[in-house]
């Protein structure tokens, strides 16, 4: 009879294809002073030819076998059909002038002598009906800047709210790709998920605000311009998330909030109808809607052929095994699970590919000692946006900084660092929810496919 996975001491060896991806995609940005310089795909695809040379006792067949089986795992496959309708609503929404209308709707409820304050609440809306921190960065910082140029507030602090907000979302959306990431590797609907993780960080999100009124207080500035806004334009966000919350089934949820935008932009004249189709493939500039989520499509499937082989050598068996021997608890496996990703985010720079390594990993954790999937994909999430938030060299940052540039404030990511209060608080409560409420039972909801 098989011995449970518990107590199998599993191959270390088996892990060498995660160690070269992880070398080889440090050591090029390292090399190249530039974490972006060599794609991520192709340090997998590296990772994977690795893989398939180990293990010469199995035949090559056996091998493919392994790797195409977990490629075409119903969670995979699943993952990567919501990430392209999630690419599809983006470029729909983004051309139906969704994105300026929320912005500007925003703006124009800002209360002049809480600037900064409102910078951060803004950006943690935007980013939760956008689904992106980059984008909401992109969007705001020439706000923060200017504020900071009229009320003499420092730069840094302004930028810091900027991307502070932006992570909020970029946690909590239920169209960001990290949200998708987490829930489908975890089995779980994102509504769990979702109100797991709210009640992790929103005393984090409540300090964050406290401590921008207290720092930026006295400062006043009203944001001028065209400050238009148009509720129907934000209406297919609203219909997402709401539908969403509601636990409508997210393939419904999404393709809904496409005609909606569709609908909206035609109707409005933002999108022409002739080009209704084209929009939700490349959005309006041509490089957003389902376009901008090949890279995470591929790289999905070719991470889950990579952690086939890994698992299929022992690989997984070694690293419950090792874990086993110094976690007892469910509190443990949770630190453990927090450990796991946080590596992974540090050594990626991006939290999508960070939870598509660790989710398999996370889930035979959380499986061995019953933590239960929503709280394992809410986990994922935190661990891994609260190192994307606060890593020099990681998108966030580094788009935060050129975007303040760009408006004459000079920044290097590193200055942004002692106001980035978000994501450093929201790792302090997630760690402190495990530390009291870690082992606390709780009935597993059944995976949802």
């Amino acid at each position: 009879m098989e011995k449970n996975v518990s107590e199998k001491r599993g191959n270390p060896l088996a892990l060498l294809p995660i160690v070269v991806f992880l070398v080889v995609f440090i050591g090029s940005g390292i090399l190249f002073q530039d974490f972006y310089a060599m794609p991520a795909v192709v340090g997998f695809l590296i990772a994977l030819v690795v893989a398939f040379l180990q293990n010469p006792k199995r035949s090559f067949h056996d091998k493919l076998t392994d790797v195409t089986r977990n490629m075409g795992d119903e969670n995979v496959m699943v993952m990567c059909l919501v990430f392209v309708l999630a690419g599809g609503f983006s470029g729909a929404v983004q051309a139906a002038g969704g994105v300026d209308s929320t912005v500007n709707f925003g703006l124009s409820i800002l209360p002049p002598s809480v600037a900064v304050v409102g910078v951060f609440v803004i950006g943690c809306f935007i980013s939760t009906a956008m689904g992106t921190s980059v984008g909401t960065i992109t969007a705001l910082v020439p706000i923060a800047v200017g504020i900071s140029e009229k009320t003499g507030i420092p730069g840094a602090l302004c930028v810091g709210a900027v991307v502070s907000g932006a992570m909020f979302g970029d946690n909590l959306s239920m169209i960001s790709d990290t949200t998708i990431a987490a829930t489908r590797t975890q089995g779980c609907d994102m509504k769990d998920k979702f109100r797991e993780n709210l009640k992790i960080v929103l005393p984090a999100a409540i300090i964050t605000l406290v401590l921008f009124l207290v720092l930026a207080s006295g400062g006043e500035y009203r944001v001028e311009g065209d400050l238009s806004y148009d509720f129907w334009k934000i209406l297919p966000y609203l219909v997402v998330l709401v539908g969403a919350l509601a636990g409508l089934n997210v393939f419904i949820v999404l393709v809904a909030g496409i005609v909606l935008s569709l609908i909206v932009g035609v109707a409005s004249g933002a999108i022409p109808w002739e080009q209704m189709f084209t929009v939700v493939f490349q959005g309006p500039d041509g490089s957003g809607g389902v376009k901008s989520m090949y890279d995470i499509t591929v790289i999905s499937i070719v991470v889950a052929g990579v952690i086939g082989l890994v698992k299929a050598n022992g690989g997984i068996d070694f690293i419950l095994s090792s874990i086993k021997r110094h976690v007892h608890t469910q509190r443990g496996a949770q630190l453990g699970i927090a450990a796991l990703s946080s590596l992974v985010d540090i050594s990626t720079a991006n939290n999508t590919i960070a939870i598509v390594m660790a989710g398999p990993i996370a889930k035979d954790i959380s499986t061995e000692f019953g933590v239960t999937p929503r709280r394992t994909a809410a986990l994922l999430d935190i661990f891994t946006s609260v190192w994307q938030g606060l890593l020099p060299y990681g998108a966030q940052l580094l788009y935060a900084c050129s975007g303040a540039a760009a408006m004459g404030l000079l920044l290097n990511p590193v200055e942004l660092l002692p106001y980035l209060f978000y994501p450093v608080l929201m790792g302090i409560g997630a760690l402190l929810f495990i530390i009291f409420f870690g082992n606390k039972k709780e009935k597993a909801a059944e995976p949802k496919s």
